[in-house]
């Protein structure tokens, strides 16, 4: 197959998911071209992969440069060119009405194509929440060939958010266990603990959702009981505040904010706990990864999290803001090697339902069975077409005529 995937190239979890299922299925024979403002960040070569880059002008007359038309003119040239079978678009807004627009315009040339949407979160929780989006949201969504959502939570909020009159499939997030799976790294932990204290980290966008406060707040209480050193990895709007609340804490000697990083793999090798306190998160794909790398999570239980995250088993959850609760199961695990071994090996095993062999192959069947019910729509709709391609004929010539 030929596949477009539209997607955010940032560290975001939506970016993360399709980046990493374009290689995967690049590794399985299929073409894949991405389209986005810039390469994505986990993108890597491959013979079967291409990368498309979307342009935006910049004119005196925009306050505002209009991506979702460039977006929209970048997707009609990549499929046209390279003669594309189906479009992926990762995150409502603007990838989905994009989409819809790509169509539209490629139908009046007789070249549709059929699209998919994954829904991955925010899209539905906060901004296609807003008047300002929520028709266009609501029909791009309704316009596709097919929907996704990671987790039963989004799907459900989905529904209760806008007039959804499509069945939307939940396909969750999987994770590489190849990429993300616990690696000696002996001497990085040295460095970071020297006296074998206790690891924790946090990585996220450093968002208000995200409520790094909460972070710092929940370790200024276990590093009272045990010594233990912070991993802040990300960056984001609240970094800086999340800097200076540290040091009013009075534990910035113990925690390093370390920025964007690539290879979390190798942080999460040396890690001991990993502590995510959104106030929402559609699925958690970061806690899963962590997992993976056998780091037990301790996180609120707000959206999705609650699917991946098995309390007492993988880890613990806990009510959003409930800093007290997240401490003290933080150091239920983290006191005991034992406990911590446990809890490390339950974590491990649980990520590999969400293997990257499992997953992908479901996405493979839902393309294939939109790209079939495509071509059989065609088929049924060409004497349709053929009357109406004959009307379009005749009056072209009466015209010519007149």
């Amino acid at each position: 197959m030929k596949i477009g995937i539209v997607c955010y190239p940032t560290f975001g979890g939506s970016g993360v998911l399709a980046t990493e299922l374009g290689m995967a299925l690049s590794e399985k024979g299929h073409e894949i071209h991405f389209i986005s403002y810039q390469q994505p960040v986990r993108l890597h070569f491959h013979p079967n992969i291409c990368y498309h880059e979307v342009s935006v002008p910049k004119y005196p007359l925009f306050d505002y440069p209009p991506y979702e038309t460039a977006l929209t003119s970048t997707m009609v040239n990549v499929i046209s060119n390279n003669k594309l079978d189906l479009l992926h678009v990762h995150y409502a807004i603007p990838h989905a009405s994009a989409a819809y627009y790509a169509r539209e315009i490629l139908r009046k040339t007789r070249k549709d194509i059929p699209y998919i949407t994954t829904l991955h979160g925010t899209d539905i929780t906060l901004v296609g929440k807003d008047q300002t989006y929520a028709p266009v949201v609501t029909h791009s969504i309704n316009e596709s060939d097919a929907i996704t959502a990671v987790s039963d939570n989004l799907r459900e909020e989905t529904y209760r958010s806008f007039e959804i009159e499509k069945d939307i499939v939940v396909i969750p997030n999987f994770v590489d266990t190849e990429h993300f799976r616990r690696a000696d790294k002996d001497h990085f932990k040295k460095m970071v603990a020297p006296n074998g204290e206790r690891i924790l980290v946090h990585a996220s966008n450093f968002r208000k959702v995200k409520r790094v406060d909460d972070v710092l707040r929940v370790f200024e209480r276990v590093r009272e009981k045990i010594p233990a050193k912070l991993l802040m990895v990300g960056d984001g709007p609240e970094r800086q505040h999340a800097e200076e609340l540290a040091r009013t804490l009075r534990i910035h000697n113990d925690t390093r904010f370390l920025g964007k990083q690539e290879e979390m793999n190798e942080i999460l090798s040396i890690s001991d706990l990993f502590v995510l306190t959104s106030q929402y998160e559609s699925f958690g794909l970061s806690a899963l990864e962590a997992m993976a790398c056998g780091v037990p999570v301790i996180s609120t239980n707000s959206g999705g999290l609650p699917e991946i995250n098995v309390h007492d088993k993988t880890g613990f959850l806990s009510d959003v803001g409930d800093i007290m609760s997240m401490a003290e199961y933080a150091l239920h695990i983290l006191s005991d090697d034992n406990t911590l071994g446990s809890f490390k090996n339950a974590a491990a095993l649980h990520a590999r339902s969400y293997e990257q062999g499992k997953i992908v192959p479901i996405y493979e069947d839902l393309y294939q069975n939109v790209i079939d019910n495509y071509v059989k729509s065609e088929e049924s709709n060409k004497p349709e077409k053929k009357q109406k391609e004959k009307v379009e004929e005749t009056a072209e010539s009466d015209n010519e005529s007149s």
